[in-house]
């Protein structure tokens, strides 16, 4: 595994909760704005861009996809070979800073993607807020931790890598540069920010 790779994956936290459901997370700092990102998130057709190529990925719904609360996307993909088709349900749009989508029709028993963009020094922190659960009754938590899992936090450490590569200057960050942040916080005209007067 290169570097880059180990930084990707070390963006991403996955956890199991009581029901059984897993929440993964994902912080990734970005160079741009969130009016300056909007625009690339909001097109479907990205999705492609930022999905590893051995899931076969395509968005099927016709092009330009309008994006709005009910919104429902259809695509192609492949897991470990199957084809499989996929719906989701852009349930809330809130530009610039936040929109989530859901499964409707798929591989899993639910998908629920939150996606978050709120400024953070110069750029802007992306979150990614995922629950998910599995199917396969008593056999689910053996088939996520051999397959799933492992293929959910591949896709993901793609995804930053290659947002990375477009939005940070190959930097994987899970936060502003320590640069930034120290400027940030400096004194302005010898007052203190409040983040720093605070500590």
């Amino acid at each position: 595994m290169t570097d880059t790779h180990a930084q990707a994956r070390s963006l991403i936290d996955v956890v199991t909760l009581p029901d059984g459901t897993h929440r993964l997370t994902m912080d990734q700092w970005l160079e741009p704005t969130p009016d300056d990102l909007w625009p690339f998130f909001s097109n479907a057709a990205n999705l492609e861009e930022i999905t590893p190529a051995s899931v076969h990925f395509h968005v099927i719904t016709p092009q330009p996809v309008a994006m709005h609360p009910g919104t429902l996307i259809d695509y192609r993909l492949k897991v470990r070979g199957l084809p499989l088709r996929w719906r989701s349900h852009i349930t809330d749009w809130e530009p610039p800073h936040r929109f989530i989508d859901q499964q409707v029709r798929g591989p899993y028993d639910l998908w629920h993607h939150e996606h978050r963009f709120a400024p953070d020094g110069t750029g802007t922190r992306c979150t990614d807020v995922v629950h998910y659960r599995v199917p396969g009754g008593p056999l689910s938590p053996l088939i996520h931790a051999l397959f799933v899992g492992p293929d959910v936090r591949k896709i993901f450490a793609h995804r930053a890598i290659v947002l990375a590569d477009r939005f940070a200057s190959g930097r994987v960050l899970a936060s502003a540069p320590q640069s930034q942040a120290a400027t940030d916080d400096a004194p302005r005209n010898g007052v203190a920010s409040p983040a720093t007067a605070a500590v």
